[in-house]
C-alpha cells in the first residue's frame, strides 16, 4: 500500500511539473505562411494540407472574428492576433496543462491547429476541442438562417 501511494505521489508531482512547464511556452506561429506541421505525437490536430490523416481536421467555415468569439466563450485566452492569424490558449483544470489553438484565415475559411505543449497523448482533447468549436459555429450559422 505504501509503495502504491509513493508511486501515485510521484506521478502527481510529475504531472504538476509538466503543467508548470507547459505554461512557459508559446504557440509556434506561422511557418512559411502556414500553421506548423503536427509532427509524430498524437496530441495535435491540424487542417493544413498534407497532414497525416489521423491528425487531420477539416478547416472551419468561419472568419477569425467568429472563431475568436467562440474560443473566448469556451474559456480560451487570445494571446496574439493579426488580420490573418490568431493564437489562443486553453488551460486544463486539474494539472494546468496549456494547449495552443492557432488559426490562419485563408479566404472564407480558417485553418486550425490545436496542440498540447507537453506530453505525448492528450486523449483526443485537441480534436474534441476543434470539433466543439465547429459544432458551435455550425449551430450559430443555423440560427441565423
Amino acid at each position: 500500500m505504501t509503495t502504491l501511494l509513493l508511486i501515485l505521489g510521484g506521478f502527481i508531482v510529475v504531472f504538476i511539473g509538466l503543467g508548470l512547464l507547459s505554461q512557459k511556452g508559446e504557440a509556434p506561429g506561422l511557418i512559411d505562411g502556414k500553421l506548423k506541421e503536427p509532427g509524430s505525437k498524437p496530441n495535435v490536430v491540424c487542417s493544413e494540407e498534407g497532414v497525416q490523416s489521423e491528425r487531420y481536421v477539416a478547416p472551419l467555415n468561419a472568419s477569425l472574428d467568429e472563431v475568436a468569439t467562440v474560443i473566448e466563450e469556451l474559456g480560451g485566452t487570445i494571446t496574439s492576433r493579426s488580420k490573418t492569424y490568431l493564437s489562443a490558449t486553453f488551460m486544463s483544470r486539474l494539472f494546468k496543462f496549456v494547449d495552443d489553438v492557432e488559426l490562419r484565415q485563408d479566404g472564407s475559411i480558417c485553418h486550425i491547429r490545436s496542440a498540447s505543449r507537453v506530453g505525448h497523448s492528450d486523449m483526443s482533447a485537441n480534436k474534441k476541442r476543434v470539433e466543439h468549436i465547429r459544432r458551435i459555429l455550425q449551430s450559430e450559422d443555423a440560427a441565423e438562417t
